[in-house]
């Protein structure tokens, strides 16, 4: 690296620039760092990002003791045991421990130990290969990347602009996941993952939990016994799910009063909190996209080594949510691999083959996507939804199985509520999409991103045994269902 002072900027030159420290960002840095590339990676706000401090770790840690409650609950022998509900107090502390106290040392030392470097501020692009960033009590620094500059940063919640929404401080997923305290009434804006997680959560830990949903039905990018599923779960445990029901406007008269919800057909719900969890923008407003002849706060295009389109002698890369490919950790961290081998194939004078299957394309973007949903019961898919693979032009047979009467499940759970999808590709014998709802299915979504990712054919999957008894031994049942 070199540096010097120029105008009250200090310069400095690196091979890589990424902008955003979270987990696509890092991973980047770790990937070009292990090539012999030189880094600095731009953070203004915690190293780690949304997913270590707003959303994976933190919604998991407050939606876990919960879970485990009902776990054992569903169980006799085990159920007599369990009196009390979950300790919400104690909830909110382990989940504290997870985010570290919002504190990123750890993190940031991370960073350290790889060899990158840490540059702290509000980084934007300048021109071609440069980004200025503005740093608090210091003079902007000013950075040069010989080979790459990547954007990871992310996403944002959007909040629909209401009458009333802004005055009201309505809570996003980052209050969510953050709160201090439980709130007696708690109003959830959006029926996607986000709503019926936060739902799932805080009722557990004591509040009242109104869901307003302006679709027909929960999670409605999954097959659509998933969300019957899931709203007939969360409205059991006491959860007031609303459906084809949409905000007009919001109105708190003063910070610590309740917030009243006005919906379209004139009704009306009180509460001390509301949630927008109604989707995401991404995180390009500000960093100079204008610059390089791109238009702010647009999601970036890229192609499937993550380059972005449009830029002139490729140099500019996007992964994570601020591509708009797959808006998941697990995918951003997948592409930052991808592009930082890519980065690194190309700094050193070689051709990163983007064909589909090649070392650098990001391919399980669109042919493998695995997802959870840690509501009760569990959501879990991988591939596509058979309306997906209807409207991609396949000849499809679909094939479902009753989750409850595989012995695994049965043992897992007293009377054991859960389904699983297989869509098989006819013409060629693959299987391209699989969705399972029910306790505990999360650790089954591997085995099916495997099937699907690999293409293994079918009848090469009846040699793939499953253990018995375990709920895995759906698989079995599956294709015995498809066997006829």
């Amino acid at each position: 690296m070199g540096s010097g002072t120029q105008g009250g900027h200090t310069d400095a030159v690196y091979d890589v620039i990424v902008l955003g420290a979270g987990p696509a960002g890092e991973n980047v840095a770790d990937r070009v760092r292990a090539a012999g590339l030189s880094c600095a990676i731009v953070e203004s706000e915690l190293v780690g990002g949304e997913c270590s401090f707003w959303a994976c770790m933190p919604s998991k840690a407050l939606l876990r003791p919960a879970q485990a409650l009902v776990d054992a609950r569903r169980v006799s022998g085990a159920a007599q045991a369990v009196a009390a509900s979950v300790d919400a107090a104690a909830t909110l502390s382990r989940r504290n421990t997870f985010v570290e106290g919002w504190d990123d040392t750890g993190q940031a030392d991370w960073v350290a130990g790889i060899g990158a470097e840490l540059v702290r501020g509000h980084g934007r692009l300048d021109g071609p290969r440069r980004v200025t960033v503005a740093r608090d009590g210091a003079a902007p620094l000013r950075l040069t990347a010989r080979h790459a500059v990547v954007v990871a940063t992310g996403s944002r919640a959007v909040v629909p602009k209401l009458p009333g929404v802004d005055a009201a401080g309505p809570w996003t997923s980052r209050e969510a996941t953050s709160a201090k305290r439980v709130p007696g009434r708690l109003a959830v804006v959006g029926g996607g993952v986000v709503g019926v997680e936060m739902a799932t959560a805080w009722q557990a830990l004591g509040a009242h939990v109104t869901l307003l949903v302006r679709g027909s039905g929960l999670l409605p990018q999954y097959e659509p016994f998933v969300g019957e599923l899931v709203a007939a779960s969360l409205a059991d445990a006491g959860v007031d799910v609303r459906l084809g029901a949409s905000a007009a406007s919001v109105d708190r008269p003063a910070p610590e009063a309740p917030v009243t919800v006005t919906l379209d057909d004139g009704g009306a719900v009180v509460a001390d909190e509301v949630l927008f969890a109604t989707g995401r923008a991404p995180r390009t407003d500000d960093l100079g996209m204008d610059t390089v002849g791109l238009r702010p706060g647009t999601w970036l295009d890229v192609d499937e080594s993550c380059r972005v389109a449009g830029v002139d002698d490729g140099w500019l890369y996007a992964v994570g949510d601020v591509n708009h490919r797959a808006l998941l950790t697990h995918q951003a961290k997948y592409q930052a691999r991808i592009a930082g081998s890519a980065i690194a194939t190309r700094a050193a004078g070689g051709t990163a083959d983007t064909a589909p299957w090649g070392a650098h394309a990001a391919t399980a973007d669109s042919a493998a996507v695995p997802q959870v949903v840690f509501t009760d019961p569990e959501v879990g898919a991988v591939g596509l939804s058979s309306r997906q693979a209807e409207e991609a032009g396949l000849r499809i047979r679909v094939v479902d199985y009753d989750l409850g009467a595989v012995a695994g499940a049965s043992l897992y759970a007293d009377g054991y509520r859960g389904r699983a999808r297989m869509v098989v590709d006819e013409d060629r014998g693959l299987v391209v999409g699989v969705t399972f709802v029910g306790p505990g299915i999360g650790e089954l979504v591997y085995s099916a991103t495997v099937v699907v990712a690999g293409q293994v054919p079918i009848d090469r999957l009846w040699h793939a045994v499953p253990a018995y008894p375990t709920i895995s031994e759906v698989w079995l049942r599956l294709l015995e269902a498809y066997r006829g």
